[in-house]
């Protein structure tokens, strides 16, 4: 089976999230921004597995678009974190470019 580097760094990713949304709740009791990171952040990666599995060139091309929206949507939660002090500018930069890397490639 060939590597899927859209697999791949979407996956990494949304473990990069879901270590920042534990940190987020434990660290600072943030329940209501990070719930909506983690919803966001780790949909990248399961929309585009449901793209490597479509049914039709149409539905892959849709779970594409869906994953990229929801990579643009995590961005801005990364930097309301980021502009609000619940997340360093280090991390929220760190996983801001991380976004933008994978979003070039969606």
């Amino acid at each position: 089976m060939k590597n899927n580097i859209l697999q791949e760094k979407s996956y990494a990713f949304a473990i990069r999230i879901v270590q920042t949304y534990k940190i987020l709740k434990s660290d600072h009791r943030e329940f209501i921004l990070s719930k909506q990171l983690l919803r966001s952040g780790t949909s990248i990666g399961a929309n585009i597995e449901e793209a490597i599995g479509g049914q039709s060139k149409v539905d892959f091309i849709h779970k594409l678009s869906i994953s990229y929206k929801e990579a643009r949507e995590t961005s801005y939660w990364l930097k309301l974190l980021r502009d609000t002090e619940y997340l360093s500018k280090e991390i929220a930069d760190s996983l801001i470019l991380e976004e933008c890397k994978l979003n070039c490639v969606i």
